[in-house]
């Protein structure tokens, strides 16, 4: 692989596409090339939801694809990348993707990761889960992808919404390896933060 760093973003059209606009914006400042694919329903979202044209999301990834281009970059494993993101997924994609029948670009993007043995991290966003949704999650996890819902943490003493939202997709990109400079980590950062002091017990 080239030097350059690649990562698929995936936005579906479950609530809280913030979740993957936060991500275009963290990588984009870490000049990490990204590879954006929207379905029509995160589009709807995006309307419902955030105060953005959908040009200016466009603008944070390097590449963006229209959902019914299957014959794009990412839809081949010979594409190399460092693996994807789906922020967020909705359980319509998460199910196509689980059953390798895809219907569009992102799904069909997500099961190539997967064969490729590349990291797949779905940020499934929908409760209460029935048992289907269970099993599904369970089958995924089984096939190497990595179910990673965004749940605050509340041990930040996160401000404001934005907070929350950054400090989940932060932890998201630790699953990459990719330390976003966002993340405040137990054990290391206490209020103000200031590395916590090292603590040796006195026998």
């Amino acid at each position: 692989m080239s030097e350059t760093k690649r990562i698929i973003v995936g936005i579906s059209g479950a609530s809280g596409v913030v979740y993957g606009i936060r991500l275009l914006e963290i990588l984009n400042s870490l000049d990490i090339e990204t590879h954006l694919v929207m379905t029509k329903a995160a589009e709807m979202t995006l309307g419902y939801e955030m105060d953005i044209a959908a040009s200016k999301i466009d603008a944070l990834a390097h590449t963006r694809y229209q959902i019914t281009d299957v014959g794009a970059a990412i839809s081949s494993g010979s594409f190399r990348t460092l693996g994807m993101i789906v922020a967020p997924c909705s359980i319509r994609s998460m199910s196509e993707i689980a059953t390798g029948v895809t219907s569009n670009l992102l799904t069909r993007a997500a099961d190539v990761v997967l064969k490729e043995r590349r990291r797949l991290v779905l940020m499934v966003r929908e409760t209460p889960l029935h048992t289907g949704h269970l099993r599904t999650m369970t089958h995924l996890s089984e096939i190497g992808a990595i179910i990673a819902p965004p749940v605050p943490a509340f041990y930040t003493k996160p401000a404001t919404v934005d907070d929350i939202v950054t400090q989940s997709v932060a932890r998201v990109l630790d699953l990459f390896d990719i330390d976003a400079g966002e993340t405040r980590r137990w054990g290391e950062d206490v209020k103000g933060g200031r590395r916590s002091p090292v603590r040796v017990k006195k026998k």
